[in-house]
């Protein structure tokens, strides 16, 4: 069995995450993604945040019938800031033994996981995939790899690191970290939010039974 975790705030959860979670899950050969919302999320204000049922509600509509797409609960379950270390500890603690396990984020998290709390602890448990910006130009891919080595090398592990392209990055004590090049949807949570306020139309950025029901819940107004 091969999972892949994909956490994140989903304020809301719109097709740019849901494209990126089945191209790793097809790429890296998972047989499932789980989406996590975070409760709290540590890094990020809570202004403008949707309450945590709501998100989590929105992605499960958004995944329905995919049974390659899953959602888990846990970091809302659990009390406090949802720290992804634990998350990825529940995971490994509750799944079978031969279970590999895959942590998913956006180039933009990766670049302040030095931040985390027990990022060291928490690259040396997991292989990390780190999901490309999307760019207009077409060598987008090559500059984040280039950005995601150099920020390794000089935040998490200057001596021994060995990047080789699309194989990822592998240095003493973390597992390996890839930079995953995702189709280029230019759409952001942020966005979608302006546009709700502004009284302008979602559809095509979101599934349209998140549209519904950000809607029929008057969220993001």
């Amino acid at each position: 069995m091969r999972v892949g975790l994909f956490g994140g705030t989903f304020n809301p959860i719109h097709f740019g995450h849901l494209r990126a979670a089945l191209e790793v899950k097809e790429g890296f050969g998972l047989d499932q993604v789980f989406l996590i919302p975070a409760a709290v999320p540590p890094h990020k204000g809570r202004t403008g945040v949707a309450p945590a049922e709501d998100r989590l509600r929105m992605i499960e509509l958004a995944v329905e019938g995919d049974s390659g797409l899953m959602v888990s609960d846990v970091e809302i379950k659990r009390s406090g800031p949802s720290f992804t270390i634990d998350t990825v500890r529940s995971f490994q603690q509750s799944l079978a033994a031969d279970t590999d396990v895959f942590l998913v984020m956006g180039l933009d998290a990766f670049l302040e996981i030095d931040t985390w709390k027990s990022f060291r602890d928490l690259l040396a448990l997991v292989p990390v995939v780190v999901l490309s910006r999307p760019h207009a130009a077409d060598c987008s891919g090559d500059r984040d790899e280039q950005t995601v080595h150099d920020f390794i090398r000089s935040k998490l592990s200057p001596d021994g690191t060995v990047c080789e392209g699309p194989a990822g990055c592998k240095a003493p004590g973390l597992e390996p970290i890839t930079v995953f090049q995702v189709t280029a949807l230019d759409i952001s949570s942020t966005r979608v939010r302006e546009w709700v306020r502004e009284g302008r139309s979602i559809r095509y950025l979101v599934p349209s039974n998140v549209r519904h029901y950000i809607t029929s819940k008057g969220l993001y107004r």
